[in-house]
């Protein structure tokens, strides 16, 4: 996902040459109708899909950037030891729904635990849906943990991520189409942002490990 640079997520190719197979094969047949619903469905797929080029921001070391695009929900202070602050992101299908990496760090563990995607106004929403967990630790030893839980949907989260792995600020790890992203920072963080705030992924400068 990393280096998957096609104007269009890798994820979301399957979806977008069925419906292209659908369009003509309704198109050879006349059926006019059908070929319509197919051409809008394919058009939508490839907005939700789209996987735009971010300008990598020259923070100085120790930046955090937002993992995904959507607005700031809620900033909230933990009593925990290990994180003092839980900030949620909301995602709509109208933000691009490219996962990316925070900061110059290394996966330290992933965690996805297949689901529903029910509404998040369900009381069932936290229990059963669909979401992945993944924990990054900088080059100065510093830990953030990241999780995306889907909403309402057709498709599952992609995460093209292994254990390990060492990612560069901004780079793709994978896809979150209608989504809420909670990120939890250490006690050593500055925050850089407020409520109701919008984020734009890998641009949106979230805050410093002081």
């Amino acid at each position: 996902m990393q280096n998957n640079l096609f104007f269009i997520a890798q994820s979301g190719w399957r979806y977008i040459a069925y419906t292209t197979l659908a369009f003509v094969i309704f198109q050879t047949f006349d059926f006019e109708f059908l070929s319509v619903i197919s051409f809008i469905i394919l058009l939508g797929l490839l907005f939700l899909y789209r996987n735009p080029e971010r300008v990598n921001s020259n923070y100085k070391k120790g930046s955090i950037v937002s993992p995904v695009d959507g607005i700031v929900k809620s900033i909230v202070e933990l009593d925990d030891k290990e994180f003092a602050y839980k900030v949620e992101i909301d995602s709509s299908c109208f933000n691009v729904g490219i996962l990316r990496t925070p900061c110059n760090a290394s996966i330290q563990n992933i965690k996805i635990v297949r689901g529903t995607r029910i509404s998040r106004k369900s009381k069932l929403f936290d229990i059963l849906n669909e979401y992945a967990l993944i924990s990054f630790r900088d080059e100065s030893g510093h830990e953030l943990k990241i999780v995306h839980k889907l909403k309402q949907g057709f498709a599952p989260i992609d995460i093209d991520l292994i254990s390990k792995q060492t990612l560069n600020q901004g780079s793709r790890y994978g896809v979150a189409i209608n989504a809420v992203t909670w990120i939890y920072l250490p006690s050593n963080t500055r925050l850089n942002i407020k409520v109701a705030q919008e984020l734009k992924g890998s641009e949106t400068l979230l805050a410093y490990f002081s």
